[in-house]
């Protein structure tokens, strides 16, 4: 992966972790089963996205951009 798209990547992914806080999933689980009859469990679980790592891809994406401009303007100078 070229390391524009990835920093492109970060920046995105920090961002949707900033707006979302996080998402949840279920799982099915068989409890009893009783010849014909079948008694299943829904269980939900959550996943947590801590801001703070949103923002610290979102500055990682945005600071190797500024750095990356930086280089580029000091070598066309020579």
């Amino acid at each position: 992966m070229k390391t524009k798209t990835l920093r492109i990547v970060f920046i995105i992914i920090g961002t949707m972790m900033m707006i979302y806080s996080g998402f949840n999933y279920v799982t099915t689980e068989k409890m009893v089963e009783l010849g014909p009859i079948t008694i299943l469990s829904h269980k939900e679980h959550s996943i947590p996205f801590s801001p703070i790592i949103g923002l610290a891809l979102i500055a990682v994406g945005f600071i190797t951009v500024e750095k990356n401009r930086n280089k580029k303007d000091s070598t066309t100078n020579l």
